[in-house]
Parts: C-alpha cells; structure tokens; sequence
C-alpha cells in the first residue's frame, strides 16, 4: 500500500534570483536539521537541496514501501506569496523521500549469508520527507518548490524567507583535511582475494562477483566541505550529501542505477575501467585499450543481462531493450564502460517493488547475483553497509531516482571510510584488480587534497578456502550467541565477567537484556560440581530471548595446540556465535587447530582461543580487541596477570611472520586457561613465560571468591 505525504498537496514554486553554484547553495542547509543536496544529472540537470524533513523514516519501517509515496499533487497557485503555478512538462521536483538504501538491505530481499562484521554500527537505510527543496533547473534557474499543504503554509513561507535571508550573504565551504587513507586489505591482499574469487569462477559457481576494499581515515573539519571540494573539482554526474545525527555520506558516484519517469524505466550499469590522463593523447590510448579489452566487456555484458532480468521481472514482456551496450563514457578522471538499459514497468507495479526487484544494483554485486553476493560475503574483509547500496528520492511528482553508491565517502564522528572495487571475470589479472581500485580512488582522494598510504607487504597468507561450491556462510546471527565457563569445586569462574561480555552481545545484536534469574540458573546447576563445563545459549525467539544451560565435563585437548592458519577475511567479529558451522568446516578442513588470519597475514584469534606471541626479552604481544575478535574473558585477565607480573604487554598488529619467529606461542581460553601452541606439526612444549603465565591463570582460578560470597542472594540451590 503506498505510504502517502501527510496531507494532500499542491505544487507551487518560487523563482528565485539566485546565481550561486550548487556546491555553495549547500551551505544554505549546512546547519539545519537533517540537510541533503543531490548535484549534477538528478531530475534532468541541475541541483536538488533540501533540509527539515517533516517525517524521518525509523528503523523498523519498510524502506521499499516507503518509496511508494503516491498519487502526483494536485497544480495550481498555493498563496505561497506570488508562487508560480508549473506547467505539465516544468520538471518540478517538489518533495518526496530522499535518502539511501544501504547494501545490507539485500540480505531482507535475496537468501544470502551475513557478511564480514562492520567495525562500526550504523543504520542500514535512512529516509526522511521533504515537502519543499531548492531546485536548480538544466536552464540554470534556481526555484523554492513545495508540496503545498495547508497546515503547513505558514512554515513554508517562513522557510522561504529564511534561505532568501542567508542566499544574501552565503556562507561559503570551510576548511577540512584528511590523514592519508588505509586500505583493507592493502593491494596484495586484495589481489589474494581477486585470485580466490577466480578460483570460484572457474569451479563454476558464478560467472563473476565485484571484490571491493575500503579505504579508512579520519576527517578533520566537517563531511559538507569534503563535498563541495569533490564536486567543484570533479563535477561528477551524480553527487549526493546527506547528513543526519548518526552521520554523514559523501557521494560522488556517476552510476545511474534506476529512474522511472511515468512508466519508463531506465538503468545505466557501468562495468570497464581505464584512468583518464590530463594530456589528450594519453588519454585517448586508455580510451582505445578500454574500447579493445574483450575481459572490460565481458564483465559489461554479464551485467546487462543481469539487469535486463532485474527489470524484466517488473517490466511489461517485451518492453525491455538494451538503449547503449558499452559505450567508452568519460568520467572524473576515468574511463567507463556503461550500458543503458530500459523497459515499461508493468501496471499496479510501483516503486518499491521496482526496486526491490533489483537491488542491490547488479553493477556490483555480481551474476548470478546471490551467488555473487555469497562470495562477497565469504572475500570481503568488511561489510559495505551503504556503499554500493543506491542513493537518491522518490517523488509523487517526479517519479524515482537512485544513483549506484560508489565512489561515496562514509563518515561517523572523525572517522571516514571510502570502498572501491571492481568486477572480476575468469581471466582478471589479481595485482591489475588491485591497480583498477587504486585508479578509482585517486581522482577522488586528489579532489580532496589526500592520498592513500600503501601499507607494507606483510606475510602471505594462505588464500581463503573453498570448501563447497556455495561459500559456507559466517554465523548466523539468529541462531544466538554462547559463553563457556569452567566450574571448579562449585564455582563458576569469572561468572560476572562472561555474564557481563554476554549481556553485551545480547543488548547489541537483539536489543534487550539476558533473560531474568540466568546467574541464578548457572548457580544452582554449578553448585555441587567439583570440575565441569558449563555452555548457556541465548537465542532469539519470537516474544523475547531464551537461554538454554548445558553441563557437561570439560574437555581434554592436546598440548601444545596444533595451529594452522587459515584465511577468513574480516574475522567473526566480537560475538561468541552460537552458530559453528564454518568453524566446524574449517576446522575439519585444516586437520588442526584453525588460526583465523585475515587477507593481510594479520593474525587474528584461533577457533576456539585468543592468541599470544611471546617475543624476545620476553616481551607479550596479542592482536588487538578491534571488532574482528572475540574479547576473551581468559584474554583480559592474562593481560592483567601479565601486567602483575612485571611483564612487557602489547596490544598490536601480529601478522603470521611475526608470529613464526616468536619464541614461544600460547592460546588463552575459558576451559584450558594459558596453553602452549605451535605452528607446526611438532612443536616444543611451551616456555618459560608461557608456564609462568599459566602457573598464575590456574592460582587465580582456584582463590576466587568464597563460595558463601558467590551465592549470597542466590535462590534455587539444594539444601
């Protein structure tokens, strides 16, 4: 059902005697509530700028439905003080929904696993309404048009009057910088991506997948900068900035991905990517190399038969046609391959379902697209959240229009986030990949005065494993997460610090606290115990959470634990999943111990434990507590213990060659406490830190807190 505007309105516009370039007239909203500007191709050329939504879409809202946004306003003259009624074929704009949809969306529209973790919370759409917007016509002409309602006349003269106010003396954009860009994973990493993916390809199980990376940084100075610098420089076909409290998005993409205007539907994929040189004949060989690449087409045309299918799936049969099929299209600083592809949508069909019927945009996810989009999840290192999503509005007037997310800066308080990426067919050549993302990013890290700073090659980890034609996928989050904890003579050890990490999980990823009288449970069913393992579910369940206690006697396993690295990119992130289904895999598939690594030869934790190096002069060094690891209760309290001892403690980096030449390797645990490891099939029994480490672990454990002190207050126990 279509999710109409407050009221019925009317469509009234302003002239307005303005001559400032779009990129300054988005300072006129800069410290409004809520501002955006949509600059370049959108709504037939010009410039769209709004502020003071009169609705903000939540979390729990259907984001597809909202872009079913109605019947067109009625036309005529609104009282707006001398507003000028449009004529049919004007190209007003009004209002409507503007904003984006993130790319995780997806996973609520085709049957994909879950992707890499985050490293950041943040919401995967955000929309609001906008009964008027500052439009800037292909003519030139600057307009305030509104969707007219009464209840809100008096407030839309009065935002009339404000921004003709501050367009007399318009601020101008402020200073910002960057620290040069990271990437994850750095270039050789991405290559060892490319070349898993290829691997894939020529199994069979997909014919091409888009492999991205993200580029990290921190922004000093305000996103809004950052985006009148890359649009004055770059000029890009379809710029959009949208900032609200939880932050801000930068986009400078050129990729159409839907409009709809009546019931003409049009995408324009690109897919084929040269660097553009200043100097006109450098540039025309890129241009012709581009034209000539029989790999740049490939990817093209696997794309536009995937996008003919998306639209055909909502399009009249028969109306679908392929407008432009990889034509050489110049862009900010690059080269492109793009394609146009149109049809009729069909009758009762409205935008949402248009939509979801396509996304996320085939130009980069891949074909066969949930194939493609399995791979994403199991290669990249983090997850996309809105990039390669879209950006745009939906209009009761103007129809839809939505841009590809890419080339489009993300950023939370300081911290900043770029992705590129690219296609990859059978024959992609890894390190040339690896170049095209790097000619993708420089044109915009340049338009901003910034640059990346290429990390050094660190050790070369094995590439990701390929266990089943369909990627195995990461933990399911709806299977709900665990904690182990080992009881010794009655006692659960560390019982606050496992609640407290479980209570943390639970809150983040469902919203809501442990189940009442848990400690009490694990109490009573620990009391009489002298050694034992304890494992308490909680999981998701339709009215609130449940948890599900097992006891069982602990485990033996061998020493020193057997590690075998193995590649996982982005890690399993902070949860303990209940969900073991790739471990278990991985653990099968390596005959040993997994010791999860990430595409840069950073070491992050094995399957079942954080991991230690222990260096020279007996310096301590684990990874760090980054989001892509488990933060052990065991890890915690050997780092104190550690410290107490008089130890050197690091919280760093590890990749795998650091970790080969340590002198001694350990694995911190719930159940095995401080344990010797090795990374070969015969190693030494420990050291002398690593006894030491452990001597304290298990002196700790057997002087916990008296038992009358544990169970004070707690009910249920036997007589």
């Amino acid at each position: 059902m279509p999710v109409k505007a407050p009221h019925a309105s009317a469509i009234v516009r302003v002239p307005l005697s303005w001559a400032l370039p779009p990129e300054h007239a988005a300072m006129l909203v800069r410290e409004d509530a809520r501002p955006f500007a949509l600059i370049g191709r959108w709504a037939g050329g010009g410039a769209l700028i709004g502020s003071e939504p009169v609705r903000v879409a939540s979390d729990e809202d259907d984001p597809f439905a909202l872009l079913d946004c109605g019947s067109a306003p009625a036309r005529g003259d609104a009282d707006a003080g001398g507003p000028h009624p449009p004529a049919t074929d004007d190209g007003a704009v009004g209002g409507g929904w503007f904003g984006w949809l993130g790319y995780e969306l997806g996973r609520r529209i085709e049957p994909t696993g879950a992707g890499p973790p985050s490293g950041r919370d943040g919401p995967p759409f955000r929309l609001a309404y906008y009964d008027h917007v500052l439009h800037l016509d292909a003519g030139g002409q600057w307009w305030f048009e509104a969707l007219w309602t009464a209840p809100r006349a008096a407030a839309l003269r009065a935002r009339l009057r404000v921004l003709r106010a501050r367009a007399a003396t318009p601020p101008r954009p402020r200073r910002f910088a960057t620290e040069p860009w990271h990437a994850t994973p750095a270039s050789a990493g991405h290559a060892l991506a490319v070349q898993a993916c290829r691997e894939r390809i020529c199994a069979g199980d997909l014919f091409q997948a888009n492999i991205c990376v993200r580029l990290e940084s921190r922004l000093s100075g305000a996103p809004i900068d950052l985006f009148a610098a890359g649009v004055a420089r770059l000029r890009p076909d379809r710029a959009a900035f949208f900032s609200d409290p939880a932050g801000a998005i930068a986009s400078l993409s050129p990729e159409l991905f839907i409009e709809r205007r009546g019931r003409r539907v049009r995408s324009a994929p690109i897919k084929g990517t040269r660097p553009r040189p200043a100097h006109p004949r450098s540039a025309e060989i890129e241009r012709q190399a581009l034209l000539a690449s029989d790999k740049d087409r490939a990817e093209n045309v696997m794309i536009v038969d995937l996008v003919r299918n998306d639209l055909g799936r909502v399009c009249v049969p028969g109306s679908i046609r392929v407008d432009a099929l990889g034509e050489v299209r110049a862009h900010a600083g690059v080269w492109h391959l793009v394609s146009e592809v149109s049809g009729v949508l069909g009758d009762g069909v409205g935008d949402g379902e248009l939509v979801r019927a396509a996304f996320p945009p085939g130009s980069v996810t891949g074909a066969p697209k949930v194939a493609a989009m399995d791979v994403i999840a199991e290669l990249e290192s983090s997850a996309r959240q809105l990039y390669t999503g879209a950006i745009g509005f939906a209009s009761p007037l103007a129809g839809l229009e939505l841009s590809v997310a890419i080339r489009t800066f993300e950023f939370h308080g300081e911290r900043a986030w770029l992705g590129v990426g690219g296609g990859i067919v059978a024959d992609s050549e890894p390190l040339a990949e690896a170049r095209e993302c790097a000619t993708k990013a420089a044109p915009l890290l340049a338009a901003i005065g910034s640059t990346v700073q290429e990390a050094g090659v660190r050790a070369q980890p094995p590439a990701p494993m390929r266990i089943e034609p369909r990627p195995l996928p990461r933990p399911d989050p709806g299977a709900g997460v665990f904690e182990t904890l080992l009881v010794l003579e009655g006692r659960p050890v560390a019982i606050e610090r496992h609640l407290e990490r479980l209570a943390a999980s639970v809150g983040l990823l469902y919203g809501a606290p442990l189940p009442p009288g848990l400690r009490q449970e694990l109490l009573a069913d620990a009391w009489q115990l002298d050694r034992a393992r304890i494992r308490v579910d909680v999981r998701p369940r339709a009215g609130g959470l449940r948890a599900e206690i097992e006891v069982s006697p602990p485990s033996e396993r061998r020493v020193p634990v057997r590690l075998r690295p193995i590649t996982l990119p982005g890690g399993l992130g902070a949860h303990k999943w209940s969900d073991r289904r790739l471990l278990a895999a991985l653990t099968e598939a390596a005959g040993a111990e997994p010791l999860l690594c990430d595409l840069d030869g950073l070491v992050l934790e094995a399957a079942r434990a954080n991991v230690f190096a222990v260096e020279g002069g007996g310096r301590l060094v684990t990874p760090p507590a980054d989001g892509r690891i488990l933060p052990g209760v065991t890890r915690a309290r050997v780092l104190e213990l550690a410290a107490e001892l008089g130890l050197e403690v690091h919280e760093e980096p590890l990749d795998l060659a650091r970790l080969e030449r340590a002198k001694e390797i350990l694995v911190t645990g719930a159940l095995g406490g401080v344990e010797p490891a090795t990374l070969c099939a015969d190693g030494a029994e420990g050291g002398a830190v690593t006894a030491q480490l452990a001597q304290a672990w298990r002196a700790w454990v057997r002087t916990g807190p008296e038992l009358a002190d544990l169970y004070r207050g707690a009910e249920r126990l036997p007589a």
